[in-house]
């Protein structure tokens, strides 16, 4: 059994009636039932509300996704009752829509996949709440989802990679840098000190009043500053990527937000503007700042491949980095990471950008992965929780800091 922190979240029991509503409202359509073993994965670690149906042989069945995005440009982030009271609202319907698109039932399920941490409680909550529910129900085997190790092996979905392999993880709440060995064997070496890169440029956004831009109004705020980045001439702007002198592979973007937001008050003040309104610079900025963002990264991704390499912990002949999140959708920071790749003669892939956000395609292959592997299989969810924060793997990140690798300087032609 899976025994988790007395901190963690608890599931409170759902009503009988909201159980059996579900079989109730359920279409049954007549099918051809594959001999694969299929999992139903469900994702609500943030602000979508995610279903897919995967078999073993990687073949998504079916899939659905509610996106809260438009809701929280209006509100100028993530509010977390929001979030939890638009899963609540969505999932049973998402879940619904995914096995009809199947043509099969809940009974039909080798296991139901559900991403239990990390994440923000609240909406962690509900779908785990609504998974218990169906493994209760069905009497289904049950396995609880790590979502940065879903993102992390997303790629074994897409392409044949055998382990290990290197992988930089970044979305809007996460940044870090792993050495994936298997499926559930990871070893970090290096995370983000402070905020996440998609966070900070959806803070950069914000100031700068992107909402109001008409070519990105409808845009979250990275995609935003991509959109306007285009616009831009970064060199109009100084903006130094940070911990240049740090010979470790983490990482902080609080600095970064900060620099920004200074020079955006001091370019408010020398325009004559109030805040609110959009600089004639705003592209300038948007571009300098992606440019840093951009470099900090692969800079610490190319330390990371020095020492796997030197460790003699990746193939020196056919060493893989994979880039998986939200932010790896940004093509101008994964050129630069494809600079790096080239210099280390490192094979670089990245999911298609759908499946780099969040999804249920990655949480039932992550629980195809695991139910091959045999690890993670719950049959008894008595004591199961759900975890905010959690770590990935076992931190090697002191004894990367301690090799002090030295990393030659690139041109970063982007």
């Amino acid at each position: 059994m899976l025994m988790l922190r007395r901190t963690a979240g608890a599931i409170p029991k759902p009503p009988k009636s909201k159980v059996y509503g579900f079989l109730r409202r359920f279409s049954v359509h007549p099918r051809t039932l594959s001999c694969h073993k299929l999992v139903l994965g469900i994702e609500t670690s943030c602000d979508d509300t995610g279903a897919a149906v995967v078999d073993e042989t990687g073949n998504v069945l079916g899939e659905a996704l509610h996106s809260q995005t438009q809701v929280h440009l209006k509100t100028g982030g993530i509010v977390p009752p929001v979030a939890q009271q638009l899963h609540r609202e969505n999932i049973q319907r998402i879940v619904e829509e995914t096995l009809s698109a199947c043509r099969i039932t809940p009974s039909d399920l080798s296991a139901i996949a559900t991403t239990i941490k990390p994440g923000l409680a609240l909406s962690l909550g509900v779908g785990l709440s609504f998974s218990l529910q169906l493994v209760n129900q069905f009497k289904k085997p049950f396995i609880p989802i790590h979502h940065m190790e879903a993102h992390a092996l997303t790629i074994r979905l897409t392409n044949k990679v055998e382990f290990p392999f290197l992988v930089l993880l970044i979305s809007g709440g996460h940044c870090l840098l792993a050495l994936v060995q298997g499926v559930s064997d990871f070893l970090l070496l290096g995370k983000s000190l402070d905020i996440a890169p998609g966070d900070m440029l959806d803070k950069v956004a914000r100031r700068l009043s992107l909402i109001k831009h008409p070519e990105c109004s409808t845009m979250s705020g990275g995609k935003a500053i991509e959109q306007l980045a285009k616009d831009g001439n970064r060199f109009h702007f100084t903006i130094n990527p940070p911990m240049q002198n740090a010979k470790n592979c983490d990482f902080s973007f609080t600095g970064l937000q900060h620099i920004t937001d200074k020079l955006i008050t001091h370019k408010e003040k020398e325009e004559g503007i109030e805040k609110g309104q959009i600089l004639s610079s705003a592209a300038d900025i948007a571009a300098a700042v992606q440019h840093a963002t951009a470099c900090h990264l692969a800079k610490r991704t190319h330390r990371a491949i020095l020492f796997c390499k030197q460790k003699n912990l990746l193939s020196p002949a056919n060493a893989v980095l994979v880039v998986s999140g939200g932010v790896a959708s940004n093509l101008y920071i994964r050129k630069a990471l494809e600079i790096v790749a080239n210099a280390t003669q490192c094979t670089l892939l990245c999911p298609p950008p759908r499946l780099c956000t969040d999804n249920g395609i990655m949480i039932a292959w992550n629980g195809i992965e695991r139910l091959r592997a045999g690890l993670g299989v719950l049959h008894d969810v008595e004591d199961i929780r759900y975890e905010p924060k959690c770590p990935l793997g076992v931190d090697i990140s002191r004894e990367v800091a301690e090799a002090a690798i030295k990393v030659p300087r690139l041109k970063m032609a982007l």
